[in-house]
């Protein structure tokens, strides 16, 4: 057999294992990206609360393991946890509620201005949370939603708490499927900043 033809064999052996490794390439196919999912700032906190003439600093939220991720939770059973598949929160469940809080604290005009920690500057009172639930609950064919958080309002000057309370926040979603859980999450958030805000005011409003 001549070169050029030997030549000729390598080239096309080479080419057809080029050829086959890209036809197996696409047996497998391509994951998709998750769905990144928003937790909602209420747009009109209902609240009466009269407004303040001390700045607020929303700070940021202390949380353990499993909520210290952009997982979206689920608690079958007390003592476990799952995970839907396939989607996330945009960022860290604490990122997520400090966001939210401030967003409905300004919105409410509760204080005269609200930062969110790690803003530059000073505030008179800061507002400390540590999340103890943010999850959602299957109880067979139904799902509710949990936010539970305990806040304390802190006078920056002194160092003294002037306030403390836990909150606990349950609603149900319209059905299992991830969007109605998300819209269940975005209602307790509502909630949630509604009672955080009118405790708040009433707090601050209270001579320490």
């Amino acid at each position: 057999m001549s070169r050029l033809a030997i030549k000729g064999l390598k080239a096309a052996g080479v080419a057809f294992v080029i050829s086959g490794s890209m036809a197996a390439c696409t047996v497998f196919p391509v994951p998709e990206a998750p769905r990144v999912m928003d937790f909602p700032t209420p747009l009109k906190p209902d609240s009466n609360a009269i407004s303040r003439s001390k700045s607020l600093r929303i700070d940021m939220p202390v949380a353990s393991d499993p909520y210290n991720s952009s997982r979206i939770l689920a608690k079958p059973q007390p003592w476990e946890f799952r995970v839907y598949g396939g989607v996330r929160w945009r960022d860290t469940v604490p990122v997520l509620v400090r966001d939210m809080l401030a967003g409905a604290f300004r919105a409410s005009a509760s204080f005269q201005h609200v930062v969110m920690d790690p803003a530059p500057g000073s505030a008179d009172l800061s507002l400390s949370t540590e999340i103890n639930a943010f999850h959602a609950i299957n109880q067979g064919d139904s799902t509710r939603v949990t936010v539970s958080v305990y806040g304390q309002l802190v006078n920056n000057r002194s160092q003294g708490i002037l306030c403390s309370r836990s909150f606990t926040v349950s609603t149900p979603a319209e059905d299992t499927s991830i969007d109605a859980v998300v819209l269940a999450f975005g209602n307790a958030g509502e909630q949630l900043a509604d009672e955080l805000i009118a405790w708040a005011t009433s707090c601050e409003a209270t001579p320490s």
